[in-house]
């Protein structure tokens, strides 16, 4: 479970988030949705630690992120950019490399690596270099080093970027199989079609602020919209829906 209270942050003259709270519950897809600007990954870098909140709170299944960082962040798994993998090293040694920076040893290692391989339908390409990968396979092995150490949160910021659409048919899959086994996973987008498609909870942010929380469908009741995208587009205001 992930909780965010009154979390504030400026980053330099721009109030990056600005009193945001929302939470984001196991066993379900929450969704951030907000244009460019609205502050989604401010939000997720400081759920992560990598940025330190001006006032506020966010904890990790009730873990401080600002007091306790590390216990923290071994509740979490953090998709990165697919693009950014070591192409010199096979998926194996890349996700055991993980493990280990996750606090794993030993033939712990080399078990939760042989049972993510396989849950991410892996093995013929385990042992592959990088180099030369599908999106597909960059997307599979990018996301099996945020699951390797079993977190219970994950999350991913626009996961779905530069992906094609197999890879983002198999991303969708994954978290919805992840999802069902009572993980809570967290991710920002301004894709609709993707938010509608997954999501159980829907958190609305424009200038750091959250402008609106519920289900895909609560939201469009509560504008009397049609679709995600007109409710998104009337809850921020056109003009900033414009930016999106």
């Amino acid at each position: 479970m992930i909780e965010v209270n009154n979390l504030s942050k400026r980053i330099g003259s721009v109030q990056a988030l600005d009193g945001l709270s929302f939470s984001a519950q196991n066993g379900t897809i929450t969704g951030l949705l907000g244009p460019n600007g609205a502050g989604k990954t401010t939000c997720l870098r400081t759920l992560f630690g990598l940025l330190k909140a001006d006032s506020g709170s966010a904890s990790i299944d009730g873990i401080d992120v600002a007091t306790s960082p590390i216990a923290a962040k071994r509740q979490l798994g953090l998709f990165p950019d697919p693009c950014g993998l070591y192409d010199r090293l096979t998926p194996r040694e890349y996700i055991e490399f993980y493990a280990e920076l996750s606090g794993m040893s030993g033939r712990d290692v080399k078990t939760a690596t042989e049972r993510t391989l396989q849950q991410l339908h892996m093995l013929d390409i385990s042992d592959r270099r990088c180099q030369g990968f599908s999106q597909g396979q960059r997307m599979k092995t990018a996301l099996a080093q945020a699951i390797v150490h079993s977190p219970s949160n994950i999350i991913l910021d626009e996961p779905t970027r530069g992906l094609d659409v197999m890879s983002t048919r198999q991303l969708r899959n994954i978290l919805l199989e992840l999802k069902q086994q009572g993980h809570c996973v967290l991710f920002s987008s301004h894709v609709m079609q993707e938010v509608a498609a997954l999501c159980d909870q829907v958190v609305v942010m424009a200038k750091g602020k959250v402008v609106a929380t519920g289900t895909p469908a609560q939201l469009c009741d509560l504008t009397g919209c049609q679709n995600l995208e007109e409710a998104f587009i009337q809850l921020i205001g056109s003009d900033e829906g414009i930016a999106a």
